[in-house]
């Protein structure tokens, strides 16, 4: 009996992934539960562990990680796109908040 194009993978790939987000998760939890210093290496932490889980779900149990590289590409290409926007606005933020400030006070 052939199968219609439908990709089987072993239990032990699915097992690997899940005890890497299960290390992920838990050290973001450590991370925010030993009150890691600066806050903003503690933030960068957090986002960077949970892109990384968001990235591995999205490869291995959405099965992208299998697909054509075009559909790839329409897939990630807008998040990251959003993530670099994200970071644009909030660098001009911080610049506003620094202008106001200077001429206005704290």
């Amino acid at each position: 009996m052939e199968h219609s194009g439908e990709q089987h993978h072993p239990i032990r790939v699915y097992l690997v992934v899940w005890g890497l987000l299960f290390l992920l998760s838990t050290t973001s939890y450590l991370v925010d539960y030993f009150e890691v210093r600066p806050r903003e290496l503690a933030w960068f932490l957090i986002t960077a562990f949970a892109l990384l889980k968001a990235g591995l779900i999205v490869s291995y149990f959405m099965h992208v990680r299998f697909e054509r590289l075009s559909l790839v590409y329409a897939i990630l290409l807008p998040p990251l796109l959003i993530l670099a926007l994200a970071a644009f606005v909030m660098a001009e933020g911080g610049y506003v908040f620094d202008v106001r400030a200077l001429f206005f006070g704290r």
